[in-house]
């Protein structure tokens, strides 16, 4: 994700940051449980032992990992729905932004959906009630502003939409490897078109 955008990372990544990134996409290739530290250690260049100057072990990693882009996604929607508020902009403009957000992670972040949907069952228990917790405030902030734009919608029916959006948006991972999609800014506008279009069904 670009480091303007909410839930981000510099252009010039830390050594912890490198392992987390290889880390999240070791993991989601091949599993939790099929990845060793000496393995991780490699793809950034520094020996397996080496790696426990900054985690613990692969359970620090993948906690860190899964819980570090729910607080960004929660912590990006809260800045979002700020920033838009100020810009005078009304409930349309602030869905945008929270659209254009979660699709900066779709596209970018394609191995923590892949991670989260395998092995968030790995965590420890505390940090998969942290992750659960982050993910229905994240919920929340989009149910909001889908009822101020449709407030003719129950609000069980705008919760269980904008779950189906997050279930449109986070498809990524399926859509095959990123040379074979139309390039990113063309999936990007289709997959906004898809997820406006599906929330607008609620006035239907």
């Amino acid at each position: 994700m670009k480091d303007a955008a909410p839930g981000t990372r510099t252009a010039s990544p830390t050594r912890r940051e490198q392992i987390l990134q290889e880390a999240a996409r070791l993991f989601a290739e091949r599993g939790f449980h099929g990845v060793g530290v000496d393995e991780i250690g490699a793809a950034v260049g520094i020996s397996g032992p080496g790696l426990y100057r900054h985690f613990a072990g692969k359970d620090a990693m993948l906690a860190e990992l899964l819980v570090g882009i729910s607080g960004r996604l929660f912590a990006g929607g809260r800045q979002r729905v700020a920033a838009a508020a100020e810009a005078g902009g009304g409930a349309a403009a602030v869905l945008d932004s929270l659209i254009d957000g979660h699709i900066d992670f779709a596209l970018d972040d394609r191995a923590l959906i892949t991670l989260h949907d395998r092995e968030l069952g790995q965590l420890r228990d505390s940090d998969r009630k942290l992750v659960r917790s982050l993910q229905r405030q994240y919920v929340e902030l989009w149910v909001d502003v889908v009822r101020q734009l449709h407030p003719e919608a129950p609000e069980v029916v705008a919760r269980a939409a904008v779950h189906a959006v997050f279930g449109l948006l986070n498809s990524t991972p399926h859509l095959g490897r990123p040379g074979a999609l139309p390039g990113r800014d063309a999936t990007a506008a289709l997959l906004r078109r898809l997820a406006l279009g599906a929330l607008d069904a609620l006035s239907g």
